[in-house]
């Protein structure tokens, strides 16, 4: 109960802080989720995302981290509590909220008959994206997909997800969730995709991402928020949350996880 109160205090003195020139992309103001009537997938969860930042979402398997990025870019909807993103709610204005959205799913999904082109092409209509041909050329050069012509049925996991990837950049967005995108990938396309979210939010975009490998968020991330069984139980950037627990973020995570389990 202390630390709900601590991570509440915490996230109305961000509200509260937020200006022009610290805004807020995305504010979760408690918002909860049950499938059924079992245990609730995600609980009174608020927080925070700042505006060019790059926001590792950690949690264990299970602890409901792709149910909030569901209900963030509008798959899911709460059964209680609102979500912000840049201003607009998503349930006042949907479709305008989603078109500052790009999203990468934890398992990529396609129509696997067309090319990596077609796919990319059908993307850009719906979006409407100028001078697409020179941001695809840049795109697939930097994820090193050379299998432009190619049938997706044909690629591999981390193929899929290097083109889930360029599908969601295509159109700019204000705001790039990434849920374990780092999953299927080889090392250089690892670092790549790394390099990627940190250039991408110094451009002025916010990143937010979910993971369970501690190392690539500490390695690429401004501030963090750790879930367990549906609860953000801690927040903030590594370094306060060091300063606070005096340990490392493995330490930290587990201590923290597994205090909840308890």
């Amino acid at each position: 109960m202390q630390i709900s109160k601590f991570l509440y205090k915490r996230f109305l003195i961000a509200l509260l802080s937020a200006t022009l020139d610290n805004p807020l992309m995305v504010v979760f103001e408690h918002i909860s989720k049950s499938y059924g009537k079992g245990k609730k997938a995600v609980d009174d969860l608020s927080m925070t995302i700042p505006d060019g930042s790059v926001y590792g979402f950690l949690g264990p398997n299970g602890a409901g981290k792709s149910t909030t990025i569901k209900m963030l870019v509008g798959l899911l909807k709460a059964d209680e509590g609102t979500i912000t993103i840049n201003g607009k709610r998503m349930s006042e204005d949907p479709v305008g909220v989603k078109r500052m959205i790009g999203y990468v799913s934890d398992e990529p999904l396609f129509y696997e008959k067309l090319t990596a082109e077609e796919q990319v092409d059908f993307i850009a209509d719906i979006y409407d994206v100028e001078e697409r041909e020179a941001k695809k050329d840049r795109l697939f050069s930097l994820f090193d997909l050379k299998e432009r012509g190619d049938e997706i049925s044909s690629f591999s996991h981390g193929m899929k997800q290097k083109l889930s990837v360029i599908c969601a950049l295509l159109h700019d967005p204000k705001l790039l969730v990434l849920d374990e995108p780092m999953v299927g990938l080889d090392p250089k396309s690892a670092f790549t995709m790394k390099q990627m979210m940190q250039s991408y939010a110094k451009e002025g975009n916010t990143v937010f991402f979910s993971t369970h490998v501690l190392e690539v968020a500490e390695e690429v991330c401004s501030e963090v928020g750790i879930i367990d069984e549906g609860k953000l139980i801690a927040d903030g950037t590594f370094q306060s949350l060091k300063e606070h627990q005096g340990e490392s973020l493995e330490e930290l995570f587990l201590k923290l996880t597994e205090k909840q389990d308890a």
